[in-house]
C-alpha cells in the first residue's frame, strides 16, 4: 500500500473528483494541551473543523491547567480533518477533547474508528492514562506519540514505554506535531499497526 500523501490543491479543499477507494476513521486523543488540534491542523488537506472556545474563569477548579498554564483555548467537541494518500486511501481525522468533563463524548466519536494516536506530553504523562485505558479496554489499536515540546526533558522510547506500561506491540514514537511530515509519519505508523492487528 502506497502512503505517499496527495498534494492539496491551491484552494482549501481537495478536488471533488478525488474519490478514495478506502476511507478510514482515525482518532487523535490524549490529555489536555498535548497537541491534538495542532496535529490535525498540520496534516489536514482541507481547512480543519475546530470547536475551540476560550478558557474562562469558569474552568478554574474544573480543568487541570498544570503544565499548560499559558493555554487560552480548548476543544469542546472535536477537531476534524482529512488526509488522502496516493493509491486511494483517505483518512478522516477526529481529535477528541482532552478534559475530563468532555470524556462522555469519546464513545460516540470512537465509533467505527480503525485506530487512534495517543499523544503524550512527557512533562505530564499521567494526562494520557485515561486515553490509553479507553483504547485498551475497547481493543482499538493505537500508537503512542510523544510530542516533543520545546524545553522539555528528552526521554528514550524505552523510558516512555515503561512509564506508560503499554504492551510491547504498541508502537511508541517521538514526534513534533507541528511538522506536517512528522505528523503524517505518525498516521502512517498507526494505519500499518491497525492493519497488522487486524491480521492477527
Amino acid at each position: 500500500m502506497n502512503f505517499a500523501a496527495s498534494d492539496p490543491s491551491a484552494t482549501p479543499y481537495a478536488p471533488a473528483d478525488d474519490i478514495p477507494t478506502h476511507t478510514l476513521k482515525v482518532l487523535v486523543a490524549g490529555g489536555f494541551g498535548v497537541g491534538k488540534t495542532t496535529l490535525v491542523g498540520a496534516v489536514s488537506e482541507i481547512r480543519p473543523l475546530r470547536t475551540e472556545e476560550t478558557l474562562t474563569d469558569a474552568s478554574i477548579g474544573v480543568d487541570d491547567l498544570g503544565g499548560v498554564e499559558g493555554k487560552t483555548t480548548t476543544t469542546v467537541a472535536m477537531d476534524f480533518g482529512r488526509l488522502t494518500f496516493s493509491g486511494g486511501v483517505r483518512l478522516y481525522l477526529f481529535g477528541t477533547p482532552g478534559q475530563e468533563r468532555f470524556w462522555f463524548m469519546w464513545d460516540q466519536i470512537a465509533y467505527g474508528a480503525v485506530g487512534a494516536i495517543v499523544l503524550v506530553d512527557t512533562r505530564r504523562l499521567s494526562s494520557s492514562f485515561a486515553s490509553i485505558d479507553f483504547f485498551e479496554q475497547r481493543e482499538i489499536p493505537f500508537v503512542v506519540a510523544a510530542n516533543q515540546f520545546d524545553g522539555a526533558r528528552r526521554y528514550s522510547v524505552e523510558e516512555i514505554r515503561d512509564a506508560l506500561d503499554v504492551d510491547p506491540e504498541v508502537p511508541v514514537l517521538m514526534c513534533d506535531v507541528r511538522s506536517r511530515e512528522v505528523a503524517r509519519g505518525v498516521l502512517v505508523a498507526l494505519v500499518e499497526h491497525a492493519l497488522q492487528t487486524a491480521q492477527r
